[in-house]
């Protein structure tokens, strides 16, 4: 790579973070909800589509990542461990259910776009979109059209979601806080770095969403062994939403509707079904229960583990059940998904082949 090309790469991404601060900061005096995460992610997606080159890169992700795993483990005291404990199987439902989900949003995008079932069921199922489209393209799918759908699903989730909470009035009825209320510089570099360390190994070990789950997997037993080491800085939280939101805006493309309006359109129609869909199914799972049906929705939604995190902490709705949710989904889908598939897909094979043998 020439010198150029490499001041031209720099700007690129400096006017992205730029216009995600800006974006974030007009946001926030508009009062919009989880306003550092949205502004950033809607005005680089307009952008991008738009034609203009801009972008931040990947690593930005990586680093919102790590600092917001490290903000949620802490919220994971030993009387909170108790409850998320307690109610295990509510959380096994519920990646269970986001497969049932899955298939049956691919079903409706299938019928409605006419894209292989492959292509429909890895751009429906809520997992990364990145695991997604590697996994899918095993099995013939489309990797654009898996990337595309996962990444409409997202945006669709993240920003209609707080916007539904802020207008129905749906916050702060769970009592959850973080350990600690007091930075502490000194303890907060200690935390990160080793929080930072947890996300550098699973990394390496290519583990989907390696930086906040390695985080949360070294925060989460600190915080419920009672280390306390700092509270998470308000300005450091948000510029890790602005960073995950300027890197999920980067993910779209000036070529991103060309060729491709039905197929978008039935996203977006699937996306809706799924977001009724596991709401009401969240709100059926929250009486049973007699939990918070607004945290359950949370912690229900097909968005990500970051996002879904960072409103239910903005929102005050949650956070450790909302996560807990999230990554029992993460888990078990990137699990179960393939060799689920692969078996369907065998059966349909078998009866095929029984109904041509009669």
């Amino acid at each position: 790579m020439t010198g150029a090309s490499r001041r031209a790469r720099w700007r690129r991404h400096v006017l992205a973070y730029a216009v995600g601060i800006g974006a974030g900061a007009l946001c926030s005096f508009l009062h919009t909800p989880i306003p550092w995460m949205l502004g950033p992610l809607l005005a680089l997606a307009a952008l991008r589509v738009a034609g203009v080159d801009i972008g931040a890169p990947p690593a930005g992700r990586y680093v919102g990542q790590w600092v917001i795993g490290t903000a949620l483990g802490l919220y994971f005291t030993p009387a909170v461990m108790r409850e998320v404990a307690h109610i295990w199987y509510l959380f096994a439902a519920g990646a269970v259910f986001a497969i049932v989900f899955g298939y049956l949003s691919s079903m409706l995008l299938a019928r409605i776009s006419g894209v292989d079932h492959a292509t429909a069921l890895f751009g429906s199922v809520p997992g990364g979109a990145a695991e997604m489209a590697v996994i899918g393209e095993r099995y013939g799918a489309r990797v654009d059209r898996v990337a595309a759908a996962q990444s409409v699903r997202i945006l669709l989730v993240v920003v209609s979601l707080p916007f539904i909470y802020k207008f129905l009035g749906l916050h702060g009825s769970d009592p959850y806080a973080q350990a600690m209320s007091v930075v502490d510089v000194r303890g907060l570099a200690m935390l990160l770095a080793m929080t930072l360390a947890g996300g550098c190994a699973m990394q390496w070990l290519g583990v989907p969403n390696a930086f906040v789950l390695g985080s949360l997997a070294v925060a989460i037993p600190l915080t419920a062994g009672e280390f306390e080491f700092s509270a998470m800085p308000t300005l450091l939280s948000s510029g890790a939403q602005c960073l995950i939101g300027c890197a999920l805006g980067s993910r779209f493309r000036a070529d991103f509707l060309e060729g491709a309006h039905r197929f978008v359109g039935a996203v977006v129609v699937s996306v809706a079904f799924g977001i009724v869909l596991s709401a009401a199914f969240a709100w059926l799972v929250a009486r049973a229960a007699a939990l918070n049906p607004a945290t359950l929705i949370l912690g229900m939604a097909p968005g990500g583990i970051a996002e879904m995190s960072v409103t239910a902490k903005v929102l005050q709705l949650g956070v450790p059940i909302v996560t807990a949710f999230h990554v029992t989904r993460v888990a078990v889908i990137l699990l179960a998904t393939a060799p689920l598939y692969a078996h369907v897909r065998n059966l349909r094979a078998a009866r095929r082949a029984t109904i041509e043998d009669d």
